[in-house]
């Protein structure tokens, strides 16, 4: 009875609204300033982010590939180049990039190409998109000091690369872990996410 529940909870978690056109885009105006951060389920990216203080909104989407406008499905099918990814938009007078590069790092898998955790492709690369010159020094500089710690027996395969368009992802991926709490928990614990960090990194992860 027990395994039952648990396969109709997860056949529950695959299910879906209707798919509607994206609205989250929330424009980076005078004074903030934007980061852009691909680390697997775009989900599971929001919810660390959102709780720094100086975050002013965290969207959920896709970046990195050919394809105008991509929606869920077109990018999970690994054709349109595209990563899941998060576009972070914050205010540096409170937090700085370097702060949400430590964050970013500590929230992924860095040793593992085209996958995170239970999901593989490309589109679940890890990756850090710059938008300047600072962001890519900056970018560069976290990912070879994490490679001269030594903490790691093999390499860090995340890329540093420019940004590129970044498309809001559809309305029901916004958020996901708020407004579907029970589904969210469930595919998290099940994708091993959380035991593979604590494994990396040491201390429990918070999401």
């Amino acid at each position: 009875m027990t395994r039952l529940i648990f396969v109709l909870f997860g056949l529950l978690a695959l299910l879906r609204p209707a798919i509607a056109e994206p609205t989250a885009t929330h424009p980076a105006v005078a004074g903030q300033a934007e980061a852009i951060f691909a680390g697997g389920c775009f989900w599971c990216m929001e919810p660390p982010f959102e709780a720094l203080p100086g975050v002013l909104a965290v969207i959920s989407g896709y970046t990195g590939g050919r394809t105008q406008q991509p929606s869920y499905e077109e990018v999970s099918s690994g054709t349109t180049g595209h990563a899941e990814a998060v576009r972070i938009v914050y205010d540096p007078a409170q937090v700085s990039f370097e702060k949400l590069l430590e964050v970013f790092w500590h929230n992924i898998d860095p040793l593992t190409p085209d996958q995170q955790f239970c999901d593989k492709g490309t589109q679940y690369r890890s990756a850090i998109f710059y938008r300047d010159d600072a962001q890519r020094a900056a970018a560069e500089a976290s990912k070879q000091a994490l490679v001269a710690s030594g903490r790691f027996k093999t390499g860090v395969v995340t890329s540093v690369v420019p940004a590129t368009a970044f498309y809001p992802a559809e309305d029901y991926h916004q958020d996901y872990y708020k407004h579907n709490p029970l589904r969210y928990k469930y595919y998290r614990h099940g994708c091993g996410r959380d035991e593979r960090l604590e494994e990396l990194w040491g201390a429990k992860p918070k999401g």
